[in-house]
């Protein structure tokens, strides 16, 4: 009889890592038993239709190939039922041949169901990575739903995790941008995160798969690929080993610090909002300046998503908090997506038939032409 191959370790870390993330969706195992006492029926596992099913998002890259035959593994035990959707955007002359192949690697593993999903990728004012995430989601949202999926798995390492870091710290970001991806976000797990680029490589190997490399990745046009190609090898050479491993590190604190912040953030707005007239949103002022600064500039981020606004940058914020300090103008400052804030001045009421003075007043869509002004319908959107 020929000897089975000796499991390789990352293979058994990341079946681990896999397991632990699914935790709570799992079937329990069921060991097969023989028949029972006569009349009674030989008992086994559930029946594979009764299983939960989880998605792999599979682009045939090492990363998520490597995942979905890990993956494979819970389903070839009765833990669960395990399929993939490729998404294709269409963005590269191959990128048709580069999904099928990856659907045909998936299907070699055993996962089903494999989908192939082709979109339409229009980078608009958000560019061409932006937007290629954008519809890929709104893709794996769609079959998800449709497949009724309890999870999707994402094949994101520890390196892209850094990678991710480093980004945020060269765009000036925030605490939730610097805390990285997730490990869990609704639907969405990325159990790979502790593993390295090199290990999801060397499980392809283990299991003789052929995985695809996208050659934007080595593209410089593009900042990531320039992190990764350039920036985290020179610190690795400057400053040593673990750099990786260290930014991965910081993402997971500040991922607990900002969950912390953002709670304490949306009971702080909750407690502060006061719905206006024609749709805005008054904030009093006394109620803000009690607030730390990292709070208070999360409220007023807050109001102005919750009015349409793109997340607010922090020079923005700042620009809303000055209005605090009644000093200068009342505002406008524009917040973006067409969301304004203003402080209300005295003898302008926003809240029809009471007081409304000593509140900062939000406004989308054109709804107010300065200070005080309100409509009494919403504009159409331009």
């Amino acid at each position: 009889m020929a000897r089975r191959p000796r499991l390789l370790p990352a293979v058994g870390t990341a079946r681990n890592l896999v397991t632990a993330a699914l935790e709570g969706i799992l079937a329990e195992p069921a060991p097969r038993r023989g028949p029972g006492a006569p009349g009674e029926e030989a008992t086994g596992p559930a029946p594979v239709r009764d299983l939960p099913l989880v998605l792999v998002a599979c682009s045939g890259g090492p990363d998520s190939l490597a995942l979905a035959a890990v993956a494979a593994h819970l389903a070839h035990i009765g833990r669960c039922r395990v399929g993939a959707v490729v998404v294709d955007h269409g963005l590269q002359p191959d990128s048709a041949a580069t999904a099928e192949q990856a659907a045909a690697a998936a299907r070699c593993l055993g996962l089903d169901p494999v989908e192939v999903h082709r979109v339409t990728v229009d980078g608009g004012r958000t560019g061409p990575e932006a937007a290629a995430r954008s519809v890929r989601y709104a893709a794996l949202d769609a079959a998800a739903a449709r497949l009724g999926a309890a999870a999707v798995l994402l094949g994101h390492t520890l390196d892209d995790q850094a990678e991710q870091v480093l980004l945020g710290l060269a765009r000036g970001s925030g605490t939730r941008s610097l805390a990285g991806m997730p490990a869990r976000r609704g639907l969405y797990l990325r159990p790979l995160l502790e593993l390295r680029r090199a290990d999801t490589e060397a499980i392809c190997a283990f299991y003789g798969l052929d995985p695809w490399h996208d050659p934007t990745n080595l593209d410089p046009a593009f900042a990531r690929s320039r992190v990764r190609g350039e920036v985290l090898p020179f610190l690795e050479d400057r400053l040593g080993p673990g750099i990786a491993q260290a930014l991965a590190r910081t993402a997971r604190i500040l991922g607990q610090d900002a969950d912390h912040l953002e709670q304490l953030s949306a009971e702080a707005y909750a407690a502060l909002r006061i719905p206006g007239d024609d749709g805005a949103v008054l904030l009093p002022e006394d109620g803000l300046r009690g607030l730390p600064a990292a709070l208070r500039q999360r409220v007023l981020a807050l109001a102005a998503l919750e009015l349409g606004a793109f997340q607010p940058s922090f020079e923005r914020l700042r620009a809303a908090e000055a209005l605090l300090e009644r000093q200068g103008s009342a505002g406008p400052v524009q917040l973006g997506g067409k969301v304004s804030v203003h402080r209300q001045v005295r003898g302008r009421a926003v809240l029809r038939g009471q007081a409304s003075y000593g509140n900062l007043v939000l406004t989308s869509n054109g709804s107010n032409d300065g200070p005080g002004v309100m409509h009494s319908r919403r504009e159409p959107q331009e």
